[in-house]
């Protein structure tokens, strides 16, 4: 069974920085593309940053130049560093993750339980 376990979140006051992690356990081929959404509470999740596993990456705008997004493949784990946070920042961040299992051609997705970031003014 494959599990994407988040920890790293809190509570934090702007202009500080937090970093997130991300690892995957369980039976897995291969990693593909990682990532992290951000979801507020009655609105639609939207991506933040994702990483390839050639380590392209990629950054919502309102993120870019704050936020850095690495992975460790030893560690089957995917960071999202948060520097210079803003209270508009203040969510429930999911990782993302599309892996391939052995035996099967086919990506799969999976996500994380979510992590709260909450930023104070």
């Amino acid at each position: 069974q494959v599990q994407l376990v988040e920890s790293g979140g809190g509570l934090v006051q702007a202009g500080g920085s937090l970093r997130l992690s991300c690892t995957v356990s369980g039976s897995i081929f291969r990693i593909n593309a990682m990532g992290w959404y951000r979801q507020a509470s009655g609105k639609a999740r939207q991506l933040v940053a994702y990483i390839t596993s050639g380590g392209s990456t990629n950054y919502a705008d309102s993120v870019k130049g704050r936020f850095t997004i690495s992975r460790d493949n030893t560690k089957n784990t995917v960071y999202l560093q948060m520097n210079s946070l803003k209270p508009e920042d203040t969510d429930v961040y999911y990782c993302h993750g599309r892996l391939r299992h052995y035996g099967d051609l086919s990506e799969y997705a999976y996500w994380g339980q979510g992590t709260q970031v909450t930023v104070s003014s």
